[in-house]
């Protein structure tokens, strides 16, 4: 997705903010598949992608291709039409090195993420937290 500057943190902080579509985090998905392959075609991507998915969500195929169409132009990665042995001409895609710091980028932006998430299930579970909220509640009558 588009990249954008972000107006709440500093320049270097890694926000999500500007990340674009981070509930099924279908562009780092993609990135570090590249990067692991090597390069592919986006058949070959989609039918692996589930395989590699950080949530449970389900990533279709249009999401897939508006991801790769979108990481395109912001030259991320470079697609080329590859000739097969046999069926029509593929799409294949590789990464480029500006999409190498975004995957890295990204990198720092999950690990963000799941710092505050562990942080955040922590203090829900804390025992005292609990308490707290069982003195809080008005007893019923």
């Amino acid at each position: 997705m588009a990249r954008k500057l972000c107006v709440h943190h500093e320049t270097n902080y890694p926000c999500s903010c500007g990340m674009g579509n981070l509930y099924r985090f279908v562009e780092p998905v993609v990135l570090h598949m590249l990067q692991i392959k090597g390069g592919s075609c986006g058949y070959n991507l989609c039918s692996e992608l589930k395989d590699h998915a950080l949530t449970d969500a389900e990533i279709d195929k249009a999401a897939l291709y508006r991801t790769l169409r979108q990481l395109e132009a912001n030259k991320m990665v470079k697609s080329v039409w590859e000739e097969g042995d046999s069926g029509p001409a593929r799409r294949c895609y590789r990464l480029t090195k500006a999409g190498e710091r975004h995957l890295e980028e990204w990198t720092l932006v999950l690990e963000n993420l799941s710092k505050s998430m562990t942080r955040f299930v922590r203090d829900v579970r804390k025992p005292a937290r609990k308490d707290l909220l069982k003195k809080a509640r008005p007893a019923a009558s």
